[in-house]
């Protein structure tokens, strides 16, 4: 299958609760955000746009050559940011964009490829994203992991941070060596989409699944539109939250080591 045409948007905000300003927090003599830039361009996209609220950034990914677009302070969520993006840029209902967080200097570039090859080869879906396979107990009822369940298409039938599929008869004493073989998935939080879904998103009203478990995907299923879900062995590494994320990136990239970490 050869690879689609995309174009990535890097959604990227100064305020930030536990990091202010983490688009532009050092990592290893660069600004976070151009390790994330970097990530984006080796994924072979087509065009790679930062989406930013704040002059600084803006000024930032500037300096490095980045293509910026200073967007509206007051988008209720990044996919908002994005759909901004698309209008502003007139892209073609059909194009593939791949929203990729600015806080994600680990992401393989492989999984951007694979998320916006996904949508491409799949003409019924709106969006794509990936999961992966939940390891332990532990991350099966965390819900800061947010699960899903798929139909045989591989298309979403729901997203949630409860453990879903519950299993009845063995939900009580399920162990690790279980739920590594039983199936159940963790969400990657990257998604493709079509830009003509982008341009309906701002128009849709929140869902009330969504607004209980917190999960902006849930608005796109409420409204009848399909997600499509790919399953990858890879996962990326931890994004940057806090000052100690920082340091923790800084080692696995001076390792060369994107993928396969533990992603929390």
């Amino acid at each position: 299958m050869s690879m689609p045409a995309f174009t990535v948007v890097i959604p990227a905000r100064f305020g930030a609760s536990r990091l202010p300003g983490k688009p532009l927090a050092d990592l290893l003599g660069e600004p976070v955000i151009q390790h994330v830039h970097r990530r984006a361009t080796e994924s072979g996209a087509a065009r790679v746009v930062v989406a930013t609220d704040d002059r600084r950034i803006e000024s930032a990914c500037t300096g490095f050559g980045a293509e910026v677009l200073l967007t509206a302070a007051d988008h209720a969520t990044g996919t908002d940011r994005i759909a901004e993006v698309v209008d502003r840029l007139a892209l073609p209902d059909e194009e593939i964009v791949v929203n990729l967080q600015g806080d994600e200097p680990l992401m393989p570039p492989g999984l951007v490829t694979k998320v916006a090859t996904g949508l491409d080869a799949d003409p019924t879906a709106a969006i794509a994203t990936l999961a992966t396979p939940i390891e332990g107990a532990g991350e099966l009822f965390e819900p800061s992991v947010v699960k899903v369940v798929r139909n045989r298409q591989g298309h979403a039938l729901y997203f949630s941070r409860a453990p879903i599929p519950w299993d009845r008869d063995r939900f009580a004493t399920i162990e690790d060596t279980t739920v590594a073989t039983g199936g159940w998935l963790r969400h990657l939080g990257l998604y493709a989409y079509r830009a003509a879904f982008l341009r309906r998103f701002p128009q849709l009203e929140p869902a009330p699944p969504e607004q209980l478990e917190s999960l902006e995907q849930l608005r796109a299923l409420w409204h009848g539109f399909a997600i499509q879900v790919a399953v990858t062995e890879q996962r990326p590494g931890p994004g940057v939250d806090t000052p100690a994320d920082l340091e923790v990136v800084a080692r696995r990239l001076q390792s060369n080591d994107q993928g396969q970490g533990d992603y929390v």
